[in-house]
């Protein structure tokens, strides 16, 4: 893994070419700059050359106009050796045109390795991540699919940049909420089960949750009839109220709640692991809310020892965040009951001891930025070594055509209800463009599903984590364009070329061929790929990596129309073309690994 590490830190043509031009400003203006400080990008598509030197910044120090820097910079590199065939200069930007030579040895070397794109500069660093972490009263929804695809899709990407990744489900299986899908099938259930009603067991607790809902919202209308304020009515419900007795039966360790209570979430975790198995994504850890929330509450002891919170009249316990710039923050109820922070303070403790992290990242949507800077603060003034590690990766919430979604009014798409509607829809496509011809009706369903997950997973990718989006399948199943479907399609497209060409030679001497504009293109295009991952992890956003598999799937279809690959008459420049295939193949199944998303062989 040591090349891969060096090649993207030392050996990249935009470092080399920095060094150079750092050395003309030595030699020819007698200028000492730091090659880190010099910028250069990609040369615009509209204009000859590969990379450009803007010299603007600099013309202080040449004290030459913006053409005579970029002409003697410019012929100082060809002299010097530098890795370019040849420049031009347009008003103040040097374009250089790095050497064909350069781009093939790339392809005979550094893209051949099979850990091409990774690279170590995480050092091993151990870190932790938690995604999904629903609650036991609902079935998984639309917004639970984009937090567990980007949690996945993180921890792949991080591993990829040689970080030591753990993952871990906080299970939110206590609560308030809970005892309201307890209370409603204890009143009306009948004895109903999974197997009794043939409901998989998070869509039953699920409906159980909205029956109660409804139920409790028409006693709050009748108290706010009756002249009830909105805000007591709330609390003062018949329903809430035997739901809050419920809940504090559980706290007290009464056997028959707690029976109750294992039933029902054992119903839901049964069909939690179907629907994880059907998006691929998994856990190394399991953490349940009941088993955290009492150290939680030692915690909080902990910090009333240390005189870090304070108790109010009423009991409760808190902590003064004012001077931080926040407000007060509940962490214990009068009655000795706890609140989410508290048991959020539990688990840290608990996480830190299983794996000793360096960085404890949180995939958690944008609603509760303000909790997390909260538990960070919190944990800082206990003294704990972890605090500065944590890391709320914030998302935006998916929203539908017609506002945000509501589980309490059950007005959600449901998961699995989503990735049926996305399979079916991906095998109807597939069926209408005649792309199944041969295949058995396994290979089928198996192509449909990677199409329709891939289609999935890709949509609701693509968009930068911290924006919300606004989630439309039809679009997201399409053969063209930025969708998964198209990059699947595009490897497919590949491996029937390499299955085609097998046999033939694969090897070539650089000085037998020549290498084209498309072909030019697509080699500059993989060879930006390390950069992308590294890119992804700092920016912890998996749609880097979407855009540069759409950008690099655009550039193997212009290559692939411009040029015949099995027909070309020149043995070594079709052993190039093959290679060249190859590699931008194995750099689609690499970036689709890191987003979860698989690629066909056929298509």
């Amino acid at each position: 893994m040591s090349h891969p590490n060096y090649y993207y830190n030392k050996n990249m043509i935009q470092n080399e070419l920095k060094k150079y031009i750092a050395q003309a400003f030595l030699d020819l203006y007698k200028a000492e700059i730091s090659s880190d400080s010099i910028a250069i990008e990609k040369t615009s598509d509209d204009y000859e050359g590969d990379y450009t030197f803007v010299v603007f910044p600099y013309l202080k120090t040449t004290r030459k106009s913006p053409e005579q820097t970029a002409q003697q910079i410019g012929e100082y590199l060809i002299q010097q050796g530098a890795p370019i065939q040849s420049f031009e200069v347009l008003k103040g930007f040097l374009n250089l045109v790095v050497k064909a030579e350069f781009w093939i040895q790339f392809l005979q070397n550094e893209a051949q390795l099979p850990e091409f794109g990774s690279n170590q500069s995480g050092n091993q660093q151990k870190v932790l991540v938690e995604y999904s972490s629903p609650n036991t009263n609902k079935p998984l929804h639309l917004g639970h699919i984009r937090n567990n695809l980007l949690g996945y899709s993180i921890i792949q990407i991080l591993k990829a940049n040689g970080f030591e990744v753990k993952s871990c489900n906080l299970i939110n299986d206590r609560g308030i909420h809970i005892c309201k899908s307890m209370l409603a099938w204890l009143e009306q259930g009948n004895g109903e089960t999974p197997e009794s009603s043939g409901i998989k067991g998070d869509h039953l607790v699920g409906k159980y949750y909205v029956v109660f809902e409804k139920q409790n919202k028409l006693e709050k209308e009748q108290l706010i009839a009756s002249g009830m304020s909105e805000e007591e009515a709330g609390k003062s419900t018949p329903s809430m109220k035997r739901a809050q007795d419920l809940l504090r039966k559980w706290e007290a360790g009464d056997e028959e709640t707690i029976q109750i209570w294992k039933t029902m979430n054992g119903w839901v975790y049964d069909g939690f692991g179907q629907t994880y198995t059907k998006l691929g994504v998994n856990f190394d850890q399991f953490y349940y809310e009941s088993n955290t929330y009492l150290l939680g509450k030692e915690l909080v002891q902990e910090g009333l020892d240390k005189g870090v919170f304070f108790k109010k009249a009423d009991g409760s316990v808190w902590v003064d965040l004012t001077e931080d710039g926040l407000d007060q923050k509940l962490l214990l109820r009068g009655d000795g009951t706890s609140v989410y922070i508290t048991q959020d303070l539990g688990t840290a403790e608990l996480k830190f001891g299983d794996f000793a992290y360096n960085r404890s990242v949180y995939v958690v949507g944008n609603e509760q930025d303000y909790h997390f800077k909260v538990l960070q603060l919190i944990l800082k003034k206990l003294n704990k070594p972890y605090a500065e590690g944590i890391y709320h990766m914030s998302y935006g919430m998916v929203e539908l055509p017609d506002g945000k979604m509501k589980s309490r009014e059950g007005k959600v798409v449901d998961a699995d209800d989503l990735i049926q509607e996305m399979v079916q829809t991906a095998g109807e496509t597939t069926e209408a463009l005649g792309k199944t011809e041969g295949l058995t009706e396994e290979a089928k369903a198996d192509l449909f599903h990677l199409i329709g997950m891939g289609a999935l997973k890709y949509f609701l990718l693509k968009v930068d984590p911290r924006k919300k989006m606004l989630f439309n399948p039809a679009e997201s199943i399409d053969f063209q364009g930025n969708t998964g479907p198209f990059i699947q399609y595009t490897h497919a497209r590949i491996r029937s070329v390499l299955r085609n060409g097998a046999g033939l030679e694969t090897s070539f001497e650089a000085s037998s061929i020549s290498v084209s504009k498309a072909e030019k293109n697509l080699l500059k295009n993989l060879y930006q790929y390390p950069l992308v991952v590294a890119e992804a992890a700092r920016e912890m956003s998996p749609g880097v990596v979407c855009n540069y598999l759409f950008d690099l799937a655009k550039s193997y279809n212009q290559f692939y129309h411009d040029h015949s690959i099995l027909k070309e008459e020149n043995p070594a420049q079709r052993a190039f073309r093959l290679v060249l295939c190859d590699s931008v193949g194995r750099v689609i199944r690499h970036g689709g690994s890191l987003l979860g998303i698989g690629m066909p062989e056929k298509m």
